[in-house]
């Protein structure tokens, strides 16, 4: 069967929106003239035409047909043609940089061209000719205006603050874009992380979760009540619906059961909220990890006593409770050549090197130094319930000291055994690294661990049971390892080795992981 009648079976098989173009009419006329079919051009990628016929929206392979009708696209060189649009701070900083890099990685010539209504153009050339070779704009905005820009077919990929929310997750879905929090189409950029910042005299420098929702609920007014001076704070906070302020609002306000007072002063931007508190003595904000300019960071505790400081391997192991994932959203169709070479190259190692110059956390996975464990085994000591026994407490020095951890780590949503985003891009990044040999020769341990909500045995064999499953998705998605190279294995100390406090949701949610050991 030819290539037009195959797609006719398929019906709603899945393709780019290229070029966003205007429908145009069209048939598409199999090689021997056996099948016709006639339409509305959406979009042709040099490879596929994606049509809407009365059997739906159909994506052909173009070297199985010719095009006859005034919609037929020309077909010289082709052009790609690929928007991005989302977060200002990202789409100004972040993206640019990666298509820099991509360019320069793929032998490219780079024209850049700053446009009206914040967007900015890049042009790739290639050839000594300096043939044109595609364009590249990003739209920069807010990632409410990305999602918007992604559902009304003004955009092909999203650059997102937050995740995709359940509102345009179902409307995207009826629109004919999948499911946005699919694998394949949920991705995660890079990674940040909120910090509480204050002035560099104000002498208070550790906060609970729970202080850091009374003072924005205004329950706790003054520095006093904190071990400072007898002093009202103002606490600082970006405007709503930008930057991370939602993020903020849903992790920590809404976490804790409260409001946000109106003594919160809402600033326009980051660099106005910085500026704000630096010269505020009794100030306070929340900023991005990478970009707390002069200020002081805060750290985040417990009740207990737990305290998680904003590291830049806190943050990419997510142990520090407010990290904040950058995330890509594609819609379930397909993107050009050069489309699909760019997000290949966002997961290479060039790729991350260039996040972090452009002073943002990447994913490459490095290793955990031991003389970050010591601290984990003293509060393993002294936070041990009467179930946790001796010989149990030394099984996990005897394992933490003869191996090296990986700064990749597994969570899970609220409630489920289900993998949160973060978690669900690290599979395939761990995937990918098995595949390519990394760790040829090695062991590999997927370890669990869990709150301590519950029985001890119970939460032992939970904690096994996540890490056996967590596992087995990264050896489905590595379908090209052979597992004679590398062993991989299970173990769980349950609730034996906490990184926060069991007695908020957040603490729990970070107890509650898989983490990778080598020996």
């Amino acid at each position: 069967m030819n290539y037009l009648r195959a797609a006719i079976c398929a019906a709603l098989f899945l393709a780019w929106q290229g070029g966003h173009a205007k429908a145009e009419d069209i048939s598409l006329i199999a090689r021997d003239g056996s099948i016709t079919l006639s339409g509305n051009l959406i979009g042709y990628d040099g490879e596929f035409y994606r049509i809407e016929t009365e059997y739906g929206i159909l994506t052909v392979d173009g070297s199985g047909v010719r095009c006859e009708g005034p919609g037929c696209p020309n077909l010289g060189a082709y052009v790609a043609d690929l928007v991005i649009s989302g977060a200002h701070e990202l789409g100004a900083i972040l993206m640019p940089a990666l298509v820099e890099g991509f360019a320069l990685r793929q032998g490219y010539a780079l024209k850049r061209e700053e446009q009206q209504a914040g967007r900015v153009q890049y042009t790739l050339y290639e050839g000594d000719a300096g043939q044109k070779a595609a364009q590249i704009t990003i739209q920069l905005g807010s990632s409410n205006e990305g999602f918007a820009d992604l559902l009304g077919h003004k955009a092909d990929i999203v650059l997102s603050q937050r995740e995709v929310n359940s509102r345009e997750r179902v409307m995207a879905y009826e629109a004919g874009l999948g499911d946005l929090n699919s694998r394949r189409q949920e991705r995660v950029l890079a990674l940040n992380g909120l910090v509480p910042v204050v002035s560099p005299g104000n002498p208070v420098r550790r906060l609970s979760m729970s202080q850091l929702a009374a003072i924005y609920a205004g329950k706790i007014t003054s520095w006093q009540e904190l071990g400072g001076e007898d002093a009202p704070i103002t606490p600082y906070l970006q405007a709503e619906g930008t930057g991370f302020a939602p993020i903020f609002e849903k992790k920590v306000i809404s976490a804790q059961g409260t409001r946000l007072s109106d003594r919160v002063v809402r600033v326009q931007s980051d660099a106005a909220l910085l500026d704000a508190v630096v010269r505020d003595p009794f100030g306070l904000g929340i900023a991005p990890y990478t970009r707390q300019g002069n200020n002081e960071i805060v750290q985040l505790s417990g009740r207990c006593g737990f305290g998680v400081d904003a590291t830049e391997l806190a943050i990419k192991a997510e142990d520090y409770p407010l990290t904040t994932p950058i995330y890509l959203y594609l819609p379930e169709l397909r993107l050009p050549q050069l489309g699909r070479e760019l997000l290949t190259y966002l997961r290479s190692e060039a790729a991350q090197l260039v996040t972090r110059r452009a002073g943002y956390v990447d994913q490459a996975m490095s290793v955990v130094p031991l003389s970050h464990q010591g601290d984990r085994l003293a509060n393993a000591i002294a936070m041990a319930g009467d179930e946790i026994t001796l010989e149990e407490l030394q099984r996990l020095s005897r394992f933490v000291t003869r191996q090296s951890r990986l700064s990749l780590t597994f969570r899970f949503e609220g409630g489920s055994t289900y993998l949160d985003a973060p978690s669900r891009s690290n599979v395939t990044l761990l995937a990918r690294a098995l595949e390519a040999g990394r760790f040829d020769g090695r062991k590999m341990s997927f370890v669990g661990f869990s709150d301590g909500q519950g029985a001890a045995a119970q939460n032992l064999n939970l904690s096994r049971k996540r890490a056996d499953a967590v596992r087995q998705a990264v050896l489905a998605e590595a379908e090209g390892l052979d597992t004679t190279r590398v062993a991989l294995g299970v173990e769980a100390f349950g609730e034996a080795l906490p990184m926060a406090c069991d007695e908020s949701a957040w603490g729990r949610g970070v107890n509650r992981r898989v983490e990778i050991w080598l020996d």
